[in-house]
């Protein structure tokens, strides 16, 4: 089963296969983002196990949301020893976000 993952905007796309699922995440993607991906495989009685790759929206799109999902897919690919492509079907051993821009870093406050 071949697992999508964008989490470059507010709104998480998962598809599995030819499923599409789309999760208002907001602030809750860090925490929630397991759990809808294990409750989308087990809707199709699947199993993290039943994953053969991933492919992943690299960006550009929010920094936040690039980091939480290139973490997950990045393990996700490690752990299940599965290959792990870009949007634009590039192999990957790792995904580096491309966040479209500089970080935009502020200075400490004291």
């Amino acid at each position: 089963m071949k697992l999508y993952l964008d989490t470059s905007n507010p709104t998480c796309i998962l598809k599995l296969d030819d499923k599409t699922y789309e999760w208002e995440a907001g602030k809750e993607l860090a925490e929630g983002l397991h759990q809808f991906i294990y409750d989308k495989l087990r809707e199709n009685g699947s199993t993290w196990q039943d994953l053969t790759e991933i492919i992943f929206m690299s960006g550009p799109g929010s920094f936040t949301g690039l980091r939480i999902g290139a973490a997950v897919v990045n393990t996700l690919a490690d752990q299940l020893k599965i290959p792990l492509y870009d949007h634009l079907g590039n192999k990957h051993p790792i995904i580096i976000p491309n966040y479209g821009r500089e970080a935009n870093i502020s200075l400490p406050k004291k």
